[in-house]
Formats: structure tokens, sequence, C-alpha cells
């Protein structure tokens, strides 16, 4: 659905990556696009497996609610991309800098009327339907764990489709960037995700 926001991410966004909290950059530069390798992304599906939401219950879950899901998703990204080589900075929520739940919250809160939770730990307990990796969505948000502590979500991003996610990575990597989920950084460090937006409130005013 968001295949035109492709061409925009440049190669060589995906070396040196930083995230939320303080780990290593990486080495490896060929991204693994669509395949999941890792121990720790085998583990996770098997893990949520029996928890993942279908297509069906999604819907339950948003009920009838008058908005579909792309529109707003389309919203959130849009804004942004337009965001892209804003500073990070730690605990930032604005424009003069983001942290990685930062970011994620302003956009929510300004396209969707969505108010997240302040922290990555918390985002990651919110009450919205768990996605498979093969079943992500423009939108739907993705957690890490990028501290060295197994399962400890510890960073997090938006989906933008095509295998791609924006994120306020960190000082050192420019702040709000794209990234993909082929890496094999984030593909061994990626938790789990979820569609927030099946939470968003009945009535949404999109800014123009």
């Amino acid at each position: 659905m968001l295949n035109r926001f492709a061409p925009l991410v440049p190669l060589a966004l995906v070396t040196l990556l930083f995230g939320c909290a303080a780990h290593s950059p990486v080495s490896q530069q060929a991204p693994q696009p669509q395949v999941q390798n890792s121990v720790t992304a085998q583990s996770s599906s098997v893990a949520f497996q029996e928890e993942m939401a279908s297509d069906k219950e999604l819907a339950a879950f948003a009920g009838s609610k008058p908005y579909q899901l792309p529109v707003l998703a389309d919203s959130i990204l849009e804004r942004g991309m337009s965001l892209i080589g804003t500073r990070y900075r730690f605990g930032g929520t604005s424009e003069a800098g983001f942290d990685c739940s930062g970011f994620i919250g302003y956009l929510f809160r300004e396209e969707a009327g969505m108010n997240l939770p302040r922290s990555t730990r918390e985002m990651i307990n919110v009450n919205a339907p768990l996605v498979a990796r093969n079943q992500l969505e423009p939108g739907d948000l993705l957690f890490f764990s990028t501290n060295g502590r197994r399962g400890r979500v510890s960073h997090a991003g938006i989906y933008l489709g095509d295998n791609q996610f924006i994120h306020s990575s960190s000082r050192r990597s420019g702040g709000v960037r794209i990234d993909s989920l082929g890496d094999s950084y984030w593909n061994k460090t990626f938790i789990e995700a979820k569609r927030a937006l099946a939470m968003a409130p009945t009535v949404v005013t999109a800014r123009k």
C-alpha cells in the first residue's frame, strides 16, 4: 500500500544502526528482506502464534468504527516521513527532537488523536492485537530488544511497508530515519508487533 515510500529510502541507511537504548553498531551491510532466520524471530513467532489475531479478530476488535486503518496509517507515515532528519533527543516529544517512543507518541497523537504510553516498556503492553511478522501492515508498531537483555523491550518504530520501518534512532545515526527489518541487526532484535491503530478513537480529526 505504501510502496511509494520505498524509493525514498537510501541504501546507506542500512549501516551503523542504533536504537533508543545504547547498543553496538551493526557491521553487516547486506539486508535480508523477507527472511526470518534468527532464533529470536523464530522463538517470538512460536511463542505468540496462538495469540496472533486473524483478520476477522482484528475487525471485531476495531468494531464498526467509521474509519479505515489505511487512511490513518497514511496520515501518520506521511507526517513521519516529513520529519526524517529530526534530531534524536532523549526524552524528546516534539519536533525539536524525539526519542523513539516520543516520536511514535507524537505522530499517533497529532494524526490519529491517540495518546499512547510514554515509554516503550508501557507501549508494548497496550491492549492492541498482536500481529505476526508476515502480516504486518503500515502503521503497526514494532518493538525491539536492543540493549543486550533478550526479550526486554528498549526500542520501537512504525512499520512503513516493504519490510521497512521509520523510527528515531540515535544521535550518532541522525535521529529520525528509515531502516529495514531485513537487516540482520533489526531482524535478530525484533520482539513483536502490535496494531495500535485498532484502538483509534471513533472520531478522528485529521490534520491538513
